[in-house]
């Protein structure tokens, strides 16, 4: 029997970032009789926990990919769930590559150690559609070959690869969630490992033109990070333990079309700059979420419509 997530005490690792800020909120507003974050703020920060905080939840700052950093709170609080989110951005691994690739293996290592131990019950893995690298076959489903063209992707595919193996293994309840690239408030705008979106309309603000690597036909499947945590959420007691599932919208844009509609947004009519194409980065991600509609009731919301609440909000936070 899953954990339930209403009274469970629950570990969000990478909890002060884009995605997993968002998943606190939500899991408060589910029930949760307790929520703990553990981040060690390598990018999140600890004012996307703002309102969680105010509402009881409890943030520890601290490294996941330690081992030994996570068995004390799994004893502290009594832990029935973890939701892992914790990794480091894309485009670290453009960086560091094998730091990158570690974060991404040595947590899920330590998790799954754990939960193999009996320190918590269920396991929600957030995977990326990065392991999939540039379309063999369009849509992409879950059977897509693993195509890993970073070393943060390999090191995401290698993380599913463990979770599944311990799950066959150990018969543990764990499962991954494969989102597409998601968009909304809190991304990260600042320094090298900014989102595309965040980081265009922070130069359109300070009156820099935006950047375009390569042609800007790569594609991407922008999906709204409050869809995200909705379907995950829905997802959470329907599917079984050792399956993955895409949380996509079925759809693509391109990276050129995706700038010339923030730069219409923000009423910017000045220079597109193109730079040099970045090595290893995917040139189509359209997914099916198939799979996904199969098993919850979901309707992504319309891209402008989620771009302009994005833009809206970095418009008012954005400090330069």
């Amino acid at each position: 029997m899953r954990a339930k997530i209403e009274r469970a005490n629950i570990l969000v690792t990478g909890g002060a970032g884009f995605i997993g800020s968002h998943l606190v909120d939500r899991l408060l507003d589910e029930g949760a009789k307790k929520v703990v974050v553990v981040d060690n703020l390598f990018v999140g920060h600890r004012s996307n926990l703002e309102q969680a905080l105010k509402r009881g939840a409890v943030f520890i700052k601290d490294d996941a990919e330690i081992e030994g950093t996570l068995d004390y709170i799994m004893e502290q609080y009594d832990i029935d769930i973890v939701f892992n989110c914790a990794t480091k951005a894309l485009n670290y691994s453009f960086i560091n590559p094998l730091n990158a690739y570690m974060t991404n293996v040595n947590i899920i290592k330590n998790l799954l150690e754990l939960q193999r131990k009996g320190a918590f019950h269920t396991l929600c893995h957030f995977s990326s559609s990065e392991v999939y690298g540039s379309a063999v076959y369009e849509p992409m489903d879950e059977n897509h070959p693993f195509k890993a063209t970073t070393a943060y992707a390999a090191g995401k595919a290698a993380a599913d690869v463990m979770l599944f193996s311990y799950v066959n293994q150990y018969q543990l309840d764990a499962f991954i969630v494969r989102p597409f690239n998601n968009y909304g408030p809190r991304q990260n705008y600042e320094g090298p490992l900014a989102g595309i979106i965040p980081i265009t309309a922070k130069r359109i603000m300070a009156g820099e033109a935006p950047e375009i690597h390569g042609t800007g036909m790569q594609s991407r499947d922008f999906i709204y990070v409050g869809d995200t945590i909705s379907a995950i959420l829905k997802l959470y007691d329907k599917l079984p333990a050792g399956e993955a599932v895409n949380i996509s919208t079925n759809g693509q844009i391109k990276i050129k079309d995706l700038i010339e509609k923030i730069c219409g947004y923000m009423n910017f009519n000045g220079e597109i700059v193109y730079k040099e194409r970045r090595n290893a980065d995917v040139d189509c991600h359209n997914a099916s979420n198939a799979k996904l509609k199969g098993l919850i009731d979901f309707e992504p919301t319309p891209f402008e419509k989620g771009l302009a609440k994005t833009l809206d909000w970095y418009k008012e936070h954005i400090k330069l």
